[in-house]
This record gives structure tokens, sequence and C-alpha cells, in this order.
């Protein structure tokens, strides 16, 4: 069995008049993320760290912010064209553990709907999808809830 480890990190800024998406699910929030496609920071993280480990690039050679096609890109499509990618080197996703960190809203409540929305996706239990989240104790851009970060660490298996 071969596997491989990739990490990936995305930052988006929060800006009123735009709905906050992370894992997949809407979260409700006064502001949301500014950005090509919909700023999904945990699944462009979870993408990086996927492509990484698959040595294909990253996110942005893929599914670049120039181009048309994907302004208003749900990033669930992203996750899934993301795993058919890597699916052509013979990868499948052995486990994610990703981290956002964010001030508010309080994640934790969302946490499961995240991971049942990305396993859907990806085709894999919820129990090998785990999210974290933190904060940065006020300090920082994530402090003074300028944006939102996320960090994502994925073991990928060729079988």
């Amino acid at each position: 069995m071969n596997i491989r480890v990739g990490f990936g990190y995305d930052v988006h800024q929060l800006v009123e008049g735009r709905d906050l998406w992370l894992g997949g699910i809407k979260i409700d929030h006064a502001k949301g993320l500014l950005g090509h496609s919909d700023a999904d920071v945990l699944i462009h993280a979870v993408c990086d760290a996927l492509l990484g480990a698959a040595n294909m690039r990253d996110i942005g050679f893929h599914f670049p912010d120039t181009a048309e096609e994907t302004l208003g890109m749900d990033s669930k499509i992203i996750l899934r064209k993301t795993i058919a990618l890597i699916a052509t080197k013979g990868y499948r996703l052995g486990n994610i553990d990703a981290t956002v960190c964010a001030e508010q809203p309080k994640l934790n409540p969302h946490i499961p709907a995240m991971q049942q929305c990305m396993a859907d996706i990806i085709g894999t239990d919820p129990d090998n999808i785990s999210i974290k989240a933190t904060t940065t104790e006020r300090l920082g851009f994530t402090g003074r809830q300028e944006g939102i970060a996320a960090y994502a660490t994925v073991l990928i298996v060729k079988e």
C-alpha cells in the first residue's frame, strides 16, 4: 500500500453581503467570506492538501480565480472534482485532519454537519474527517474578525 500526506492552507476576508460557507454548509452569520468562488476556506484547504499529496499542483492551478467558469462556484463541486483528479492517479482519501481559525461564529455546533457533508461528497465515513475549531485569542486578522483561516492535513492511499 502506498500512502502520501498533504498539507493545505487557505484564508478569506470576512465581508458584509456574502453568505458564510464552511465545510460545505451555510452558517448563519452577519458576514461571509469574500472570494471568486463561495470562498469556503475549509474545503479549499482540504483540496490544496489533497492535490499536494498527489503532487498535482494546487487549487489555483485547477480552479483559477481568473476563470469565468469558477466565478461563484460552489466549493462542494471543487471538492468533488478534486477527489476525481486524485483518483486519476489511483489515490483515494485515507483521512483529513483540519482546523478552522475564527473568533466568530462559534463553529463547534456545526462540525458534525460539515463532516457529514464532506463525507457524502468524498464517499467516505464521516469518522475519516476530523474538523476542529479554534480562535487566535483575539490576535491577528482572525482575532480582529477580519477573516477566517483553515489548515488541513490529509492522508491519501494508492492501492
